[in-house]
C-alpha cells in the first residue's frame, strides 16, 4: 500500500496542474477574448456603417424632396406664365378686333353719304334718261359699291312694313296709313345699315300712329 506521503504528493500535483496545459489554456482564453473583441469591433463598425448609410439615405431623400418641390414650383410658375400669356393673347386679339371693328365702322359711316347721293341721283333720273350713258354708268358704279359693301357684311336695315324697333329705327315723324297698322314703319326717310349685326346707322323712318 502506498503511503500517506505519496497520496499527498499526488493530490498536490493534481491541484497544481500541468504548467504547459495551464499556459495553453491561458493562450486559448486570450485568443477567444481577442476574437470576441474583434467580433465586437466588427459589429460596431457594421452598426456605424449602417447608421452612416441611413443618414446618407435620409440626406439624399431630403435633397430629392427639395429638388422635387423646386421642380413643382417651377412647373407651377411656368403654367401661370403660360396662362397669363394666353389671356394676354386673347385680350390683345379681342382689342385688335374691336379696333378693327371701330375703324371699319368709321370708314363705312363716311361711305354711306356717298351711297345716299347715288340713290338720290338715280331716283332723279327721268324715264327718258334711264337708258342714257350717264345713268347707266351711275347705275353700274352704284351696284359695284353696294356689292363691295355687302362683301364686307354691310347690309341695309329692313324698314317699310316692319314693326318699329328702336334698336334699328329712328322715328322722326308719325303718319297715317290705310296700308299699315299702328306701330309699323310706313316710310323710310333715310336708309339705315348694319355692319356684322352691329348698327352703323339707324334708319330714319315715319311710323303709323
Amino acid at each position: 500500500m502506498r503511503g500517506v506521503a505519496a497520496e499527498e504528493k499526488d493530490n498536490k500535483e493534481k491541484m497544481d496542474g500541468d504548467p504547459v496545459q495551464e499556459e495553453t489554456k491561458a493562450q486559448e482564453t486570450s485568443k477567444m477574448a481577442e476574437e470576441a473583441a474583434e467580433e465586437a469591433k466588427d459589429e460596431a463598425v457594421a452598426q456605424e456603417a449602417s447608421r452612416a448609410d441611413k443618414k446618407e439615405k435620409k440626406k439624399k431623400d431630403k435633397k430629392q424632396d427639395a429638388m422635387k418641390e423646386k421642380v413643382e414650383e417651377l412647373e407651377d410658375r411656368v403654367k401661370r406664365q403660360m396662362a397669363e400669356f394666353d389671356n394676354f393673347r386673347k385680350r390683345t386679339e379681342k382689342e385688335k378686333t374691336a379696333m378693327f371693328e371701330t375703324g371699319a365702322k368709321s370708314v363705312i359711316e363716311k361711305i354711306l353719304p356717298v351711297v345716299d347721293n347715288f340713290e338720290r341721283g338715280l331716283a332723279s333720273v327721268s324715264e327718258e334718261e334711264k337708258d342714257g350713258a350717264l345713268a347707266q354708268g351711275m347705275q353700274m358704279i352704284y351696284k359695284q359699291l353696294m356689292t363691295e359693301l355687302e362683301n364686307l357684311d354691310v347690309k341695309p336695315i329692313p324698314a317699310v312694313g316692319e314693326e318699329f324697333n328702336p334698336d334699328f329705327h329712328n322715328a322722326v315723324m308719325q303718319t297715317q296709313s290705310d296700308e299699315f297698322e299702328s306701330g309699323v314703319v310706313a316710310q323710310e326717310l333715310q336708309k339705315g345699315y348694319t355692319y356684322r349685326d352691329s348698327v352703323v346707322r339707324h334708319s330714319m323712318v315715319a311710323v303709323v300712329e
